[in-house]
């Protein structure tokens, strides 16, 4: 299962090698791959340079698919952007498991000339998932060290002082320690689809999926519903069934995963390989970090962030609702700036629903806060 901060997508997959064909099932869709491809896939991918509307490369420009030693462990990383003198953007993705290196540039591409975008694959996740990986090493306090050894990184390799920290759903489900813990490494804090109590969550999510069930009189998801009974849930399969109802009715992604499926299987930073360690690590979810996390609450946890913090919420995610981001928002000390900014016509993933919005607001994001040296 892949967990999105409260969502779970349920992905099958299968190698099957017959004759010269390589078969497996990405997102639902089924791909075959002749024996040309597989030997493609042998190669690590690679990311097309950044080039002007004439076809030629920006001369300050980067477009990098390589790997680095974070905690211990080799892991992914693609870094992109038009002028290296811009302030380096990175981004925590969702899930865990949900990498976003075959869609990130699809959707967000135009931050690009704003920032030297950063995709990180993390622990467990795509190419950051190899064979035999060891999901003990999946915790909370691994994830928050992962992300400061990078940010130093980071820093250094393109002589920062700071740099800007994004992340979606689990990526701030630890992104939010991160700040907290080292706020002097980011000129701001951007959460987009934030987990503020995981169990209220819950709880809201309940009620909008039951008005709407009733709203369309389903009696099978009315009597499926009534079987799972009232939340917090415990059990980590009943909150699955639970988050793919929510899901199914419109409370989860914004944008349908056949969609995503084509959009990343053009990626030419991945290959076959990795396209099967992204769905090991989706199935997998959050693995032993269930009990850990389950019980999150930033109300408790974080109450003050001494940076400035922008939250980006969708007003129809019931996966992590607005309504809990509004009520931290109003209590949070945030002494440098904190700013809300909803979009509407999105559910969980509004850089995906209304991107060209999300890329607007990420570049005042930047004018607010961003100083040059």
């Amino acid at each position: 299962m892949m967990r999105s901060s409260g969502i779970y997508y349920k992905f099958t997959s299968s190698l099957l090698l017959q004759g010269r064909l390589i078969l497996f099932d990405f997102f639902g869709v089924t791909v075959v791959l002749t024996a040309t491809a597989a030997f493609w896939g042998l190669s690590p991918g690679s990311t097309p340079q950044i080039k002007d509307s004439s076809g030629n490369g920006f001369q300050r420009s980067i477009a990098s698919s390589e790997k680095v030693e974070i905690g211990h462990m080799e892991q992914w990383i693609l870094i992109r952007g038009r002028d290296i003198n811009n302030p380096v953007l990175l981004w925590l993705h969702g899930g865990p498991g949900a990498a976003q290196i075959p869609v990130g540039r699809y959707f967000n591409g135009p931050l690009e000339d704003d920032f030297v975008v950063v995709q990180w694959d993390q622990r467990g996740a795509g190419k950051s998932n190899p064979i035999g990986f060891d999901e003990q090493n999946m915790t909370l306090e691994q994830f928050v060290r992962d992300a400061h050894e990078l940010t130093q990184y980071l820093k250094k390799r393109f002589n920062k002082e700071k740099i800007f920290l994004i992340g979606h759903s689990w990526g701030m489900h630890f992104g939010i320690k991160v700040v907290r813990a080292y706020p002097g490494d980011y000129y701001a804090y951007v959460a987009v689809s934030q987990v503020v109590d995981s169990a209220r969550g819950s709880k809201i999510a309940y009620s909008w999926l039951q008005e709407q069930i009733e709203n369309r009189s389903n009696q099978k998801d009315i009597r499926r519903l009534t079987e799972l009974g009232l939340p917090p849930y415990t059990d980590h399969w009943t909150y699955v069934k639970f988050a793919k109802m929510v899901e199914a009715y419109g409370g989860g992604i914004d944008v349908g995963m056949g969609k995503l499926a084509l959009i990343a299987l053009r990626a030419p930073e991945y290959r076959p390989g990795d396209y099967i360690a992204w769905l090991r690590g989706a199935n997998r979810g959050s693995g032993p970090m269930w009990k850990a996390t389950r019980s999150f609450n930033m109300f408790q946890e974080v109450p003050q962030l001494l940076l400035p913090v922008y939250f980006f919420s969708g007003s129809r995610d019931y996966n992590t609702p607005l309504q809990l981001v509004e009520e931290y928002l109003a209590v949070l000390d945030a002494p440098f700036g904190k700013h809300l900014v909803r979009f509407d016509s999105s559910a969980h993933a509004p850089f995906m629903g209304e991107q060209k919005k999300f890329n607007r607001e990420m570049v005042r994001v930047k004018e607010e806060t961003y100083r040059s040296p």
